[in-house]
């Protein structure tokens, strides 16, 4: 989940090259038919100039004394001169403020409208020569489209509308040269308002669930033609099989509410700074549960006494509170009928657990298969179809709600995760939505016109004001009619931060009353990541990590999640140690550790960075370093940057691990000594989700952690299919670890290590191992849930309540010693009993928690705890929880 998100490379990243601007020209899909003229024959290969208002262009071109300056449209021209940007437009466009920039003459501005509606190019000729063009490129559009059109776009109600039981269908085509409706095999016509650029239709009561396109006349830079789509609707409620239709469909409608959706009551809200979340696939979740009626289905959530239900039930007892679903929107990459998805055709069970084989297999069907995490979204707020028990119709909008309702039935609230900074595809390929509607407007363009793709995908750009706009509505959307209780924002970063912060606006004025929800209860959370074309704020501010902090929106938190894993998911050598994995403390052998003395150091920096996490990564929390020093959080060093940048807690999120990357098994199986039992590897990923369990703030794991899952070491399994990736909840079938080497294309760098470690008994844990690391991890969390002092309100309240009375010059390496209020919790990384000695604490009585003393871990009940010296002793690889007041010994 760090960028550069290599990781993000997924089944859509190959059609991105279908989207790359006007110098690329695919072939034009059936479903869009060309007519082209003499004025489109020329159209320009770039885009350079901006029009970013109905009065300004911004392009890179300086006039001269010998120089004019023009738009030429179809039918005229729009007469440019050189102006200044002013404040407010260099506030609006900072990537844009250094450059030439040209107003438009007034005489030409009503003009502006029909320009845009067709081909169009800025042109710079010789002024004692008409006819020498020194330069020509295309125009970008966005910006004027705004200005024209948004403020009344931005209010109009898209999609189809019912009004009792007639619907009206509208669609934003400011460009289009004309729009009708094809429903159910007939055209019918379209009425435009020019003043919104909003098309529109209503129609009769019989119209209600009939499949329909807009047909879409219109001028596409991407490939220098006007051509009539064929294109569902960006705002469509309810599909056809595979996406190839919308359907007029009324979420509002009886017929789609399961049986006591109206009456559904929640588990109770809790806030986001005790949020215990577990990131969970849909089809991983079920597909190899042999107790579920549903594998891989919505309705699998309904399978009450299915093994995957139970254990969900168990978390949400000892303190889960979400459940956060990867993607189930309608994404692009799976055939969503059954009967159209292919499967691997070999024996993979009968594979040796070290073979290349299995992952040679699996990849023959991966494009076909029903298998992707679904990072590629076709339309944002349509259930996702293979999910469902039939794809064509109103089934997937039923069960999805009955997959709600499931899931709060066993206690958990429900998470999405959202992913609205990209797009399937965009230009004339046929999984094109929004830029076959409105070319040029909601993909991000760089300066030559072409389209963004560093989110791995054709990008999009929330910063125009109806791709705004789409996000708000959409989220609203799976809020009220859903009842979703929180979103996860992928790549939030490439957000503006006003376009999340109008997300959060508008689900506050949700009640139920009105809404039927409690829009101030749901969550927002995301990957506040800082990189790509809109790095540093370029274009606007973004929603980072830094700017969010304070909002009430948490980002996720990668300091801690490094120090106690180790090194990162790019690292050639996979071995790198960290906190929970046996840095310095207990050594693997690997030349990329460093030096003894190295490892120490970067082990006692890695506390460090874990004290941070466990306050919340508050920017202003206190404390001693291990050097010593009084610090702040932010004055913690993290590559560069600093550790902590929250403001309160609940600005960040922490997590071990997530669907990115290797999950927390299997990177701790590369990095902990080969020899290391599996006993102690079950110890060490509690303790390393500890860390984040008992941190201030919210906090993650990806489902399946707590019973070791394993994906047999692939670090983005994105498309590695059922095989790879689903859960096993019986420990009978194993963790997942030995189902063959990895797939090639991200691994294979990694197989020298991974060979040995397949085929490593120690490596392989039993039900034992699996079902005490479970029981454990729970243990934690009921801790967490019924100690108050683990939900401080305020960065204030952290202060006061939280320390490291050892933390300093004296610190042990692997070791770190947490007082928390009446609390003292001791994460011991090392493979042997440690003793910290906190002389302040000497005569005051503590003891092991009760929930560790009556707990399912043997091994912590052995902790000890000495009054007369304030003494705690606790055993390796573990984590004590201390509570004052009951006698110690």
């Amino acid at each position: 989940m760090k960028p550069p998100r290599v990781t993000l490379v997924r089944a859509a990243a190959a059609l991105a090259t279908l989207a790359l601007g006007a110098a690329a020209v695919p072939a034009v899909p059936q479903t869009a038919r060309a007519a082209t003229g003499t004025a489109e024959a020329q159209a320009p290969a770039t885009a350079e100039a901006q029009w970013i208002d109905r009065a300004t262009v911004v392009w890179p071109v300086e006039h001269t004394a010998a120089t004019t300056e023009e738009l030429s449209y179809t039918g005229g021209t729009l007469r440019l001169t050189p102006v200044s940007l002013t404040d407010a437009q260099r506030a609006a466009y900072p990537h844009l403020a250094g450059r030439p920039a040209y107003r438009l003459d007034p005489r030409d501005r009503d003009k502006a409208a029909t320009a845009l509606r067709g081909p169009l190019a800025a042109v710079q000729r010789a002024a004692d020569d008409h006819d020498r063009v020194l330069h020509r490129t295309g125009v970008q559009i966005p910006g004027v489209l705004d200005d024209l059109y948004a403020d009344r776009a931005g209010r109009a109600d898209l999609g189809p509308v019912f009004h009792g039981s007639r619907p009206t269908l509208s669609v934003w085509a400011p460009t289009a040269r004309s729009v009708s409706l094809d429903l159910d095999g007939r055209t019918v016509a379209m009425r435009r308002d020019a003043r919104s650029g909003v098309w529109s239709v209503t129609g009769s009561p019989d119209w209600r669930d009939k499949p329909y396109r807009y047909r879409v006349r219109v001028w596409a830079p991407s490939i220098g033609k006007t051509v009539t789509n064929e294109v569902t609707d960006p705002y469509s409620t309810a599909l056809t099989a595979d996406s190839t239709h919308s359907l007029v469909t009324d979420l509002g409608d009886p017929r789609l509410a399961p049986a006591g959706w109206a009456e559904l009551t929640k588990p109770r809200a809790v806030p986001l700074r005790d949020a215990r979340i577990q990131e969970l696939q849909i089809r991983d979740f079920s597909v190899a549960d042999r107790t579920s009626a549903h594998p891989g289905q919505y309705l699998a959530f309904t399978d009450r006494d299915s093994d995957g239900m139970r254990h969900l039930r168990e978390l949400a007892r000892s303190g889960t509170s979400y459940v956060h679903l990867l993607p189930a929107f309608d994404f692009g990459t799976v055939p969503e009928r059954r009967s159209d998805q292919a499967r691997p055709g070999c024996d993979l069970a009968a594979l040796p657990a070290d073979s290349d084989q299995q992952q040679t297999c699996v990849a023959r069907t991966a494009g076909r298969d029903g298998y992707n995490w679904g990072y590629d979204p076709l339309h944002y707020t349509v259930p996702e179809g293979s999910y469902a028990s039939d794809p064509d119709g109103p089934a997937r909008t039923r069960e999805f709600r009955q997959m709600v309702q499931g899931l709060a039935r066993a206690g958990l609230r429900t998470v999405m995760d959202v992913v609205y900074n990209h797009t399937v595809a965009a230009g004339q390929d046929e999984k094109s939505v929004l830029d076959r509607i409105v070319p040029g407007y909601y993909q991000r363009l760089l300066d030559d016109g072409s389209v963004a793709t560093s989110t791995c995908c054709p990008g999009t750009a929330p910063e125009h004001a109806m791709m705004g706009k789409l996000v708000v509505d959409s989220v609203v959307t799976w809020a009220k009619e859903y009842k979703v209780d929180g979103f996860r924002f992928d790549l939030m970063g490439h957000h503006p931060k006003a376009n999340i912060l109008a997300v959060r606006k508008a689900l506050d004025a949700l009640t139920p009353a009105k809404d039927g929800v409690d829009g101030k209860s749901i969550i927002l959370y995301g990957e506040g990541w800082n990189f790509g074309e809109v790095a540093d704020d370029a274009r606007f501010v973004q929603a980072t990590q830094r700017t969010m902090a304070g909002t009430g929106i948490a980002t996720f938190s990668d300091r801690a999640r490094d120090a106690v894993r180790g090194g990162g998911p790019f690292d050639e050598d996979p071995r790198v140690q960290g906190f929970a994995s046996g840095l310095f403390t207990d050594p693997n052998g690997s030349p990329a550790n460093g030096t003894p003395d190295e490892q120490r150091a970067r082990l006692l920096h890695a506390q460090d960075l874990i004290k941070v996490g466990l306050s919340g990564n508050l920017a202003d929390y206190t404390f001693t370093d291990t050097a010593g020093h009084r610090v702040k959080g932010s004055e913690v060093d993290y590559n560069g940057s600093p550790a902590g940048y929250a403001a309160a807690p609940g600005d960040a999120l922490a997590y071990a691990d997530a669907h990115d990357n290797e999950t927390l098994y299997d990177a701790l199986a590369y990095k902990l000594p080969t020899t290391t039992p599996a006993a102690d590897r079950a110890r060490a990923q509690v303790l390393a989700l500890a860390t984040a369990a008992l941190s201030q703030g919210p906090a993650l794991s990806q489902a399946g952690t707590d019973l070791l899952r394993s994906k047999s070491l692939d670090r983005n399994s994105y498309d590695s299919g059922d095989w790879f990736n689903a859960i096993h909840w019986d420990c009978e079938s194993g963790n997942g670890f030995g189902r063959g080497l990895p797939p090639a294309a991200d691994n294979q760098a990694k197989w020298p290590y991974a060979t040995p470690l397949l085929t490593n008994p120690a490596a392989r844990p039993g039900c034992a191992e699996i079902t005490g690391a479970s029981a454990a991890y729970r243990d934690l969390l009921r801790i967490r849930t019924t100690e108050k002092a683990f939900s401080q309100a305020t960065a204030e309240g952290v202060q006061d309540a939280l320390s490291f009375p050892l933390s300093g010059t004296g610190e042990t390496p692997g070791v770190i010693t947490m007082r928390l209020d009446r609390l003292v919790v001791v994460f011991n990384a090392t493979p042997s009993r440690q003793a910290q000695t906190v002389p302040a604490l000497a005569g005051t009585p503590y003891a092991l928690h009760p929930v560790q003393a009556h707990g399912s871990d043997a091994t912590v009940k052995t902790a000890g705890y000495e009054r007369a010296t304030g003494t705690f002793t606790v055993p390796g690889r573990t984590v004590a929880v201390f509570r004052a007041g009951a006698a110690g010994r």
